[in-house]
């Protein structure tokens, strides 16, 4: 059964991503309101490096995320964000967020080919370290502090990604996974419009809905216990209004309509992310592919 929970943490990713175009927000946006925080407030800073995530410009995101994280030492977001990069660039670079690694059958039941690069994975590790402590420190004060639930809900959907997909430790994984759901059930029960937080239990159920009875039925838990079409909304819900979350949850609701031979909203949802990021290779091969065309030939040299 192990095998089969390995994709499991692949899209319980919490690897934030941005809800912004690559074009700054307006400057007549509206400011935070007292008492907002980052999870619930498009920072303009941590909006621009998650863009350079998507970019692919994982030094430049990185130098953003510290510098916002400086001036705000007590927010657990900033770690968040900053442990995101390192997972981001392997996922990148070991090719995990294409329809190769998705539609692969032996790729999605057994993770990536090879290891991890050692030093991402430790500073990684690092800084979800630092964003748990934050985190638990604010629920000293308020024990179901949103803030604190969300950085909880990503730092453990990440971890599970980390474990499951590049070290391949899929039971290890699977504990991860269940603890980023339980997190964002209680944050969800009180901020329904934590839109970002529904990509967590939206993958899950689209990913237990897809193993045959047998497999589901030994992998119920959270109270999730697989379906796809729901699962698919879910994510559909980040990707319409998520903050960091929406253009991620773009990618793999765009990879689980190929999966699900729902080719228009493939399309779509492909041609949207290599528009808004045109710099980013991932998402103009995907769209390529989507479409049966070549793979642009810049891409395959």
């Amino acid at each position: 059964m192990h095998k089969r929970v390995c994709i499991l943490a692949l899209l319980v990713l919490l690897a934030p991503a941005v809800s912004a175009s690559q074009e700054a927000p307006p400057e007549s946006a509206p400011g935070p309101t007292p008492g907002s925080t980052p999870a619930f407030y498009p920072v303009p800073e941590l909006m621009t490096g998650f863009n350079l995530l998507y970019q692919q410009k994982f030094t430049e995101a990185r130098e953003t995320f510290n510098e916002w994280q400086s001036r705000n030492p007590q927010e657990p977001f900033g770690e968040i964000a900053l442990a995101a990069s390192y997972l981001f660039e392997e996922l990148y670079r070991q090719g995990v967020l294409t329809s190769d690694f998705f539609l692969s059958e032996k790729k999605f039941l057994h993770g990536i080919d090879g290891k991890p690069d050692p030093d991402h994975m430790n500073k990684f590790r690092e800084a979800l370290a630092r964003a748990r402590a934050l985190a638990r420190q604010r629920q000293k004060t308020r024990a179901k502090d949103p803030e604190a639930l969300f950085a909880l809900t990503l730092a453990a959907g990440m971890e599970s990604d980390a474990l499951a997909i590049l070290e391949k430790k899929q039971l290890d994984g699977l504990k991860r996974m269940k603890e980023a759901n339980e997190w964002a059930k209680q944050l969800l029960a009180q901020r329904p419009d934590a839109a970002d937080a529904y990509v967590a239990p939206g993958i899950a159920n689209y990913i237990i809905g897809s193993l045959n009875p047998g497999y589901r039925f030994a992998l119920w838990f959270g109270g999730i216990h697989g379906d796809k079409k729901l699962g698919m909304q879910e994510v559909a819900k980040t990707v319409e209004n998520g903050r960091y979350l929406r253009p991620f949850a773009k990618i793999m609701l765009a990879l689980a309509a190929r999966r699900e031979k729902q080719n228009v909203l493939a399309q779509k949802l492909l041609r949207e992310l290599s528009e808004e990021f045109p710099s980013n290779d991932t998402f103009a091969a995907e769209y390529a592919k989507a479409m049966g065309l070549p793979v642009p030939a810049i891409l395959t040299r």
